[in-house]
């Protein structure tokens, strides 16, 4: 045998040792998430709730998180701001409906609102600016 035969024939074997075989794909799906139902009066006070967040204006907020329930849902809502307002609304409610809750019936215990009849996000807003407006000192 000639020293190229020789070379060829340890080539083919370190290429054969070298070879990577590539399994076919095994595709699976994810399951499609599925939200529980809500109550209306606290998907309204949500989007209420991720609107104050927005505009920084959670200091009234804070007067009824008797639990850290806030921190709970900042911190979510920090990490998905970018889900479009109504998605973050499904989202959170799926993972934090329980603190909203907590914050709603604490804000129902010491304010005495029925929160099944806030149903639109004026309610909320038009409760924000009562409270806000019975805040001595209050610059707003």
């Amino acid at each position: 045998m000639t020293e190229q035969e020789n070379n060829t024939k340890d080539t083919e074997q370190e290429n054969d040792e070298l070879k990577v075989v590539m399994p076919d794909a095994d595709w699976s799906t994810m399951t499609q998430e599925e939200f529980a139902e809500q109550p209306d009066y606290l998907q309204v006070f949500t989007d209420f709730y991720i609107s104050q967040f927005n505009q920084r204006d959670l200091e009234i907020m804070d007067r009824y998180d008797t639990n850290a329930n806030m921190v709970d849902i900042n911190h979510y809502l920090l990490d998905n701001i970018k889900f479009s307002r109504k998605e973050l609304i499904r989202h959170v409610l799926q993972y934090h409906a329980a603190n909203f809750q907590s914050l709603i019936d604490e804000i129902a215990k010491k304010d005495e609102v029925d929160p099944s009849k806030m149903t639109t996000y004026i309610d909320w807003d038009n409760w924000y600016e009562d409270r806000r407006s019975k805040i001595e000192n209050s610059l707003s």
